[in-house]
């Protein structure tokens, strides 16, 4: 059985090849600009009928941005688009596992790593839009240069901890369940299958969150210097 959907070639020529991860990924970013195109064609204010597929993406949309008030209360909205994105992407990467045949891309530790690069390329990005660019550079000098290569470091393992984090819980709830397809009643792996689409959804949540708790943090602190100074 294949531990990653890296492992898992379709196709091959030479060094290139297409790979689960890549085809999957692919089909789920598909899949989701699909879905946006038919929810968002035909909007409607609020006081005309609406839609099922607009009154479902308005609750996404309503819990993901009070989700961010509670955790960055100041200019919450500017990062709702981008942690949006990635809680939708990585729930809908687990709840399409409920189709035969489908490997979730973020059980592929490239997936996971890319998906951290970007918060953690997004903590900067914020960091530089909320401060500009030399002053955002200035904290990592703060309280003392001494401090300069331990901010690179606490950086670095951050990503690589949220990365192997969210790679080791999507990956071994899918082995579980392969296992016990293989040793166990047909009942059971169902109702794991179901454990594990929820597990799925936590997982996606909680790597939202952290994913604004670091935004935050990193804006925090720009904002923290500029009332000391």
């Amino acid at each position: 059985m294949p531990i990653t959907p890296d492992h898992t070639i379709y196709w091959q020529w030479g060094f290139v090849h297409l790979n689960a991860t890549i085809l999957f990924t692919w089909i789920l970013m598909l899949v989701l600009t699909l879905i946006s195109w038919r929810v968002t064609r035909r909007l409607r204010p609020a006081d005309e009928p609406r839609s099922r597929w607009q009154n479902a993406l308005e609750v996404i949309v309503q819990a993901i941005r009070k989700q961010i008030r509670e955790i960055c209360p100041e200019q919450s909205d500017t990062y709702l688009p981008f942690i949006g994105t990635v809680f939708i992407f990585i729930a809908m990467s687990s709840l399409l596992e409920v189709i035969p045949g489908w490997k979730a891309p973020t059980g592929s530790l490239s997936t996971t790593a890319a998906l951290a690069i970007c918060v953690g390329a997004a903590v900067h990005v914020f960091g530089i839009l909320r401060r500009g660019l030399l002053g955002y550079l200035q904290h990592y000098l703060r309280p003392t240069i001494l401090m300069l290569p331990f901010h690179f470091l606490t950086e670095t393992t951050r990503t690589i901890a949220l990365a192997v984090r969210l790679f080791g819980n999507i990956m071994s709830g899918s082995m579980i369940v392969g296992i016990l397809l293989l040793i166990a009643p047909f009942a059971f792996p169902i109702i794991m299958q179901g454990l594990g689409l929820l597990v799925g959804m936590i997982q996606a949540y909680i790597f939202a969150v952290l994913a604004t708790v670091f935004i935050a943090a990193g804006v925090q602190a720009q904002r923290d210097q500029e009332g000391a100074s």
